[in-house]
């Protein structure tokens, strides 16, 4: 290798400036304006005064490295080995360039924190978004707005004066105002992949996100969160990365939970991805939380939501070869993910607990994954493809029954394999859900139109008893047993069931329905 020479005279310099030989081949050369490393500019915590030894709250200091990064349009990197403290501080580090944390660990302690709402690191554009006022009106699968924009964008849109997603049982709410999210080019032509899904006849907000051309890369670090002690109830806490950029790739980081107690408020996610597209999440160990238990709003208790992954109004965000570090099977901890009003969302080679879209996913794609005890759970529209995918949940899929159990589009089962409860003793239900068609969501509800399985394993060694074979769908109303009974908002059953290449290992025959008159129209083919 040649050996590089450098002649550094220190008379001639500033005296901020300092020098720190780093070897024969590296040469680091701290400057208030970034250091020097293999020849090019990277600035680090340390020379903002972060410490680094686990103990001293170093935030400050890397809010200001990241403050100057971002002015500089430098990139910033974690000093190798060390431990940043993070305390509670109601203030938050805005990432706008390249970083890389390397094998550094931070800690976050959540015991004594000012504002339980504050990113620990926002990941945002120096593009300001756009407040569009011109446009009046839209319609569901609308191809282009009557809008000149400087930049291709991201766009979210409400109505509040429509409610949609009138949620149903013992976190019964009133609705949330229509909402719908999508991507627009310069001149206002919208990207069909993810298509606008609602008619907006009175548009309350509009916004264009502009859409950064450069991708933004975040890669490594160790955090570890030190879990709050509040009091069991919905205070959710948002402290860690808030993804709000299109166009950014968080390769390598790892997350533990230490410090949980016998009580807890929630987590929003430690990784929250909102108001953007193109996001990608790879290598990445995530953890489950501990689930606590308060009143809901049915005046009944009720376990509570707690995510290390949330994804809202967003579009294309994939997450790839990202595993969870606690066990997937773990009934004690909340499923790891949860999504709302986003579209085009695909796990591959993913290990979780749970893919969950709580309001709404407009196409999803599951494969080469593992999914543990809360397995699927969705409502939305689009396509929803599962493909060499193992669950291990009480279900193959759960149509979210607080939500309607909807789903109008199709859903494919590509080589698939169906542990009911990871083995333990259970039913096998393909298609999960309940609809008593009394209860007003703020649409039509719909079961999928086409079911299409193409190879699945149904692993039902371990049955109930009286145990008849497994189901393609749950009873969904036990009280729809005859024409005489009346839905007041009626519920638009699943048309036709195609099936090729099923195993079931117990041996037994495949029933429709525990309620077969239910499912009575439903038109079955095996090729």
């Amino acid at each position: 290798m040649q050996k590089l020479v450098y002649t550094v005279l220190i008379f001639f310099l500033p005296s901020q400036f300092a020098l720190s030989g780093q070897g024969s081949n590296n040469v680091h050369i701290s400057v208030a304006s970034g250091a020097v490393t293999g020849g090019e500019k990277v600035i680090y915590y340390s020379e903002y005064g972060a410490v680094g030894d686990g103990v001293t709250d170093d935030f400050d200091a890397i809010i200001k490295a990241h403050a100057e990064a971002n002015e500089a349009g430098l990139k910033v990197s974690a000093d190798a080995g060390a431990t940043y403290y993070i305390g509670g501080a109601d203030k938050t580090a805005l990432i706008q360039t390249d970083t890389d944390w390397g094998d550094a660990r931070f800690i976050i302690d959540d015991t004594k924190v000012e504002n339980r709402n504050v990113q620990i690191f926002k990941l945002s554009s120096k593009l300001p978004p756009i407040q569009v006022t011109t446009v009046k009106t839209l319609g569901k699968n609308q191809k282009k707005l009557d809008l000149s924009l400087p930049y291709r964008s991201f766009i979210t849109v409400t109505d509040n004066t429509t409610k949609r997603y009138i949620r149903f049982g013992l976190n019964q709410d009133t609705g949330s105002s229509q909402t719908d999210a999508f991507v627009v080019d310069k001149k206002g032509k919208v990207d069909m992949k993810a298509p606008i899904i609602w008619d907006f006849n009175n548009i309350s907000t509009m916004t264009a996100y502009p859409i950064d051309a450069k991708i933004l890369t975040i890669r490594g670090g160790h955090f570890t969160t030190v879990a709050n002690q509040d009091e069991s109830r919905y205070t959710y806490y948002s402290r860690g990365i808030g993804v709000m950029r299109s166009n950014v790739v968080i390769d390598g980081v790892s997350h533990v939970i230490t410090g949980e107690l016998d009580h807890g408020a929630p987590y929003g996610g430690f990784l929250t991805i909102s108001n953007c597209t193109g996001v990608t999440v790879q290598n990445c160990k995530l953890s489950g939380h501990k689930t606590y238990v308060t009143i809901g709003a049915a005046n009944a208790p009720v376990s509570m939501g707690s995510y290390d992954i949330s994804v809202g109004r967003s579009t294309n965000v994939t997450f790839k070869n990202c595993k969870q570090i606690n066990d997937i099977h773990d009934t004690k901890l909340w499923g790891i993910f949860g999504s709302n009003y986003s579209k085009n969302i695909t796990f591959d080679a993913v290990e979780f607990s749970r893919f969950d879209a709580h309001m709404g996913v407009v196409n999803a794609t599951i494969k080469n994954s593992i999914l543990g005890h809360q397995g699927i759970n969705i409502i939305g529209s689009g396509v929803f493809l599962i493909e060499n995918t193992k669950v291990c949940a009480t279900n193959f899929i759960n149509l979210r029954s607080d939500y309607g159990s909807t789903f109008e589009g199709e859903f494919i089962i590509k080589n698939c394999e169906y542990v009911p409860r990871n083995a333990a003793q259970s039913d096998a239900v393909l298609i999960s859900g309940s609809y008593s068609g009394k209860h007003d969501f703020g649409y039509t509800c719909h079961m999928p139109r086409k079911i299409t399985i193409n190879g699945l394993v149904i692993n039902d060694s371990n049955p109930v008893d009286n145990y008849r074979g497994p189901k393609i769908f749950a009873p969904f109303n036990n009280e729809y047993t005859s024409e005489a009974y009346e839905e007041k908002y009626p519920y638009v059953i699943t048309r036709e069931v195609e099936i090729r290449n099923m195993t079931v290992k117990s041996g037994k025959k495949y029933l429709i329905s525990n309620n077969p008159f239910m499912f009575r129209n439903v038109r079955i083919t095996e090729r």
